[in-house]
């Protein structure tokens, strides 16, 4: 048995693979099947690429990618050889990309061209070699970076650019360590064994995907289905193909049960599911019941992010639980807020601060933004808003940036999209805050909607106004087909501004 001290992420699946080798590991996102013995060939086969190409410890290894056995296995097989693994979307631009190289100077780039062709289009513009593999095909290059890491990166295993960053790009560096905890935590809250069988249409190039789900099912030797990318076909075939946990966000809850009632049905059967949760945006009320009428069991919700290894808090309630919160802190983390956010006229709401074995090593090359974050005595600022209850329950908010104080009063986004997405039409909503000239704020909502056309903003506001004061309800609505989102289904808020300023200037 490795010792805390010496472990490293590639044990997980080595453990497994020495003890279970038959048992299924990874069903692909072409739905060829592996067991332990031969995704621990793969990672093996990788390992030695990456040891052909000269990478060693401390070295970046960025691969450019959708989720497929050759990230997972080049994931693993960095921790083998001692570099940082650095997964980022396939479907960034060039110049995103180019961004984050700039800044991590990886010594070789993986792309995953043989499940995505964004991929196979960013590795065609530089010329990388393609490798065809029995675990699948993928092209690399030979950045020709030799740069060293920083000395305070020690003991990392990912590098994690955070989503809708600006300016300079922010690489989050979760540990060996962290990742260990992270899918302790996550298999334990899940109940995972090896017999399950685990839904993977998160991104492993986010931490949701990467911690809960790529490392809770390694920590438990379960299998895992992985999906390049989200569909709500796939998704449905795959619950009734004997998926037994399905972890997503409320925007792949929301579209599966949409395209499900396409079909002419108005519920889940017949499926082996057990376990299904939300996270990475708040839940309202009348949507949590929706989902649990159509799943049959209890919608688990949960919180975190990058910098906290994914899970801070999750809740662990009975189907039919009115309780929106996202739980008490996950055992070993430590929660509290700080007060000094916002205005005076909600003084039990705050910024939420975490501590413990989750929260990540810092910011890679940027340890000013590591000093802002994480402070003297261990604990990291969110950025996020929230209060904790009497049951010790954490109540999430809203981000403080988003944030919007309209006449003096304090208005949290996710309240007004709870509202909105109570509407029969109502997918999905995003409210945002826009300055005036006056000082105040005015409120923006954006809505998505099966048919927009057929929306009536008007009677959409009425609506509204029977379930929000008047300083809450928005001031504009704009309907739309789709709203900007990254790969996990979480809305960009910083594009929606842009995305739909023609519109902005019609209403």
């Amino acid at each position: 048995m490795t010792t805390e001290q010496h472990f490293r992420i590639h044990h997980l699946v080595e453990e497994h693979a020495a003890r279970r080798p038959e048992a299924i590991a990874v069903v692909d996102s072409d739905d060829q099947v592996y067991d332990y013995a031969q995704y621990q060939a793969a990672i093996n086969k990788a390992a030695g690429l990456l040891g052909y190409q000269g990478v060693g410890p401390g070295d970046r290894v960025l691969i450019v990618a959708e989720n497929c056995l050759v990230v997972a296995a080049f994931i693993f097989a960095a921790s083998k050889v001692g570099a940082y693994a650095l997964p980022v979307n396939a479907r960034m631009t060039p110049m995103e990309l180019n961004r984050i190289m700039e800044h991590a100077t990886p010594r070789v780039t993986i792309y995953s061209t043989g499940i995505s062709q964004e991929a196979a289009g960013h590795a065609a513009k530089v010329g990388a070699t393609p490798h065809q593999t029995d675990f699948g095909d993928f092209a690399i290059v030979d950045n020709g970076s030799r740069d060293a890491a920083p000395a305070e990166a020690e003991g990392t295993a990912v590098i994690l650019y955070t989503t809708g960053t600006t300016g300079a790009p922010k690489g989050v560096m979760l540990t060996h360590a962290n990742l260990h905890f992270a899918a302790q935590a996550s298999a334990h809250l899940r109940g995972m064994v090896a017999e399950d069988l685990v839904y993977g249409t998160l991104p492993l190039t986010h931490v949701f995907g990467l911690a809960s789900v790529l490392m809770a099912a390694s920590h438990a030797g379960a299998s895992v289905q992985l999906e390049a990318r989200f569909r709500p076909e796939r998704v449905y075939r795959a619950l009734m193909s004997g998926v037994t946990v399905f972890p997503g966000v409320p925007q792949m809850h929301a579209l599966v049960m949409q395209y499900v009632s396409t079909q002419g049905f108005i519920r889940l059967e017949n499926s082996q599911l057990r376990y299904v949760s939300s996270g990475a945006a708040p839940l309202d009320p009348s949507w949590k019941r929706k989902a649990e009428s159509f799943y049959g069991l209890a919608l688990q919700n949960g919180y975190g992010m990058t910098e906290s290894t994914a899970g801070i808090c999750a809740t662990s309630n009975p189907i039919g639980t009115a309780d929106t919160s996202v739980g008490p802190a996950l055992p070993g983390i430590e929660i509290r807020i700080d007060n000094s956010i916002g205005s005076s006229n909600d003084s039990a709401t705050g910024e939420i601060l975490t501590r413990g074995q989750h929260v990540m090593k810092g910011y890679f090359r940027n340890p000013e933004e590591t000093a802002r974050a994480i402070d003297v005595d261990g604990w990291l600022r969110t950025g996020d808003l929230g209060s904790i209850d009497e049951q010790d329950n954490l109540h999430v908010v809203g981000r403080c940036k988003e944030l919007i104080i309209r006449g003096g009063f304090n208005v949290y986004p996710p309240e007004v999209e709870a509202a909105l997405n109570d509407h029969p039409d109502v997918i999905q909503s995003a409210v945002i805050g826009r300055k005036l000239d006056n000082g105040d704020e005015e409120i923006i909502a954006f809505v998505q909607c099966v048919e927009p056309d057929t929306v009536d903003t008007v009677a959409l506001a009425a609506f509204v106004s029977e379930r929000l004061v008047s300083y809450k309800r928005p001031s504009r609505i704009i309907t739309t087909t789709e709203l900007p989102a990254a790969a996990t289904g979480k809305v960009l808020k910083h594009k929606l501004l842009g995305t739909f300023t023609q519109q902005l200037r019609d209403a």
